[in-house]
């Protein structure tokens, strides 16, 4: 075989782990554009319709305790396509659902088999990038996700104005063509390996990092419905208005997220992170005492774009953090962002209607925290590299 086709093979198998990371985001964002449809469709309430949205989340943030495990056991690839194919089934149930109860239960299940192809194209896609380049893979898959997230609303509002089960037939289909998709290969286990263990993901390094995602789903991520409601209060912006105000942030990390993965390359994950959290905790400060819609705007904008550097290093800090469970530790990171976005709206809303600033003051505390939690790691910052070399080596040892 010539080594064109492997090229080929390799950038196609790339793409969709790219592709794969905007899905999951995509999938669970879709519903929101889409509540009066539903609403008609299952003669269903406002809240039972998004309650369509938390019933994805919760089984995705909660097994992405074990998922990364799991799959790291039963093989990474095996485990990715699985996951598609339940996703994609589970998809095309949510599209020809008869009421709004088989909805929710299979939303369910998207969110569930989410949880095990999020952390394990974060891994495969780490394994198989040059340490050289890895920050900026790190941050381009973030910025992957963000583009998920800002393309979900609207890409859902045109299917709906078709059929609003496109929106969720069309994701069921890309995720059947990506469970056929070519997959990264791996190095092969060494005699005498060990299987990954959930043990080995709660390592120092990967539950300090894990506690600085939760921080930053918290604070950054986290206020995005405090946003809404100043941009509401203050500046009396419509629905539509808001929306777009919103969407900044995300456009914003989609710019920055490849440019901020090369400085990681380059200067390290720490100082990255560091840096972007500072910066994002001046803006969220900043937001809770703007007197004008276009320094709101341009707030948020700017915090966007600062959550960029934030998860370019926190991703490539996760993928280093447990060598011989890597999928593990990436997931438990993922679990603890997303508790973190689950605990904001309980937390920050009775500071905010205490005193809208000092909501967005007490979250740009909390993002400012994430530089005292960086601080805590220590050891060199291409961890993961020797010992990826080591166990490379080793498989060829064997061979």
């Amino acid at each position: 075989m010539s080594a064109v086709p492997d090229a080929g093979r390799e950038r196609l198998a790339r793409a969709a782990l790219y592709l794969g990371g905007f899905l999951g985001p995509f999938g669970g964002g879709v519903i929101v554009v889409l509540v009066p449809e539903l609403q008609r469709a299952f003669d269903a309430s406002a809240a039972e319709v998004t309650a369509g949205l938390t019933v994805y989340l919760l089984p995705f943030a909660a097994l992405q305790l074990v998922s990364g495990t799991i799959g790291e056991r039963l093989g990474r690839a095996r485990t990715i396509r699985w996951a598609f194919v339940i996703y994609a089934v589970a998809s095309f149930g949510v599209a020809l659902a008869p009421a709004i109860v088989p909805f929710l239960a299979l939303r369910a299940v998207q969110g569930a088999a989410n949880a095990f192809t999020t952390p394990l194209l974060l891994a495969a896609l780490a394994e198989t990038t040059p340490p050289e380049r890895l920050g900026r893979s790190m941050g381009t898959f973030a910025s992957v996700q963000t583009a998920g997230l800002v393309m979900a609303p609207l890409c859902g509002g045109l299917l709906g104005a078709i059929d609003p089960a496109l929106a969720f037939a069309v994701p069921g289909l890309a995720a059947l063509l990506l469970a056929a998709a070519p997959l990264p290969g791996t190095a092969p286990r060494a005699a005498g390996e060990t299987r990954a263990r959930l043990r080995d993901a709660f390592t120092r390094r990967s539950t300090t990092i894990a506690t600085a995602g939760f921080l930053a789903y918290l604070a950054i991520n986290g206020v995005s419905f405090l946003v809404s409601l100043r941009a509401a209060d203050r500046f009396g912006l419509d629905a539509t208005e808001r929306g777009v105000l919103l969407a900044g942030f995300g456009f914003a990390g989609m710019l920055a997220g490849r440019p901020a993965g090369g400085l990681v390359d380059r200067t390290g994950s720490r100082p990255i992170v560091a840096g972007g959290a500072l910066l994002c905790a001046a803006m969220l400060a900043l937001l809770g005492v703007v007197g004008s819609v276009v320094l709101l705007a341009l707030a948020w904008f700017v915090a966007g774009a600062g959550s960029s550097f934030v998860w370019a290093g926190l991703n490539t800090l996760a993928v280093q953090s447990a060598p011989a469970n890597r999928g593990g530790a990436i997931s438990v990171v993922g679990a603890f962002k997303f508790a973190g976005n689950a605990l904001a709206p309980p937390l920050w809303l009775p500071l905010y209607l205490e005193r809208d600033e000092l909501a967005f003051a007490a979250a740009a505390g909390a993002c400012a925290a994430i530089v005292l939690v960086i601080g805590l790691l220590g050891g060199p910052r291409r961890i993961v590299v020797a010992a990826a070399d080591r166990a490379r080596a080793t498989a060829a040892a064997h061979q």
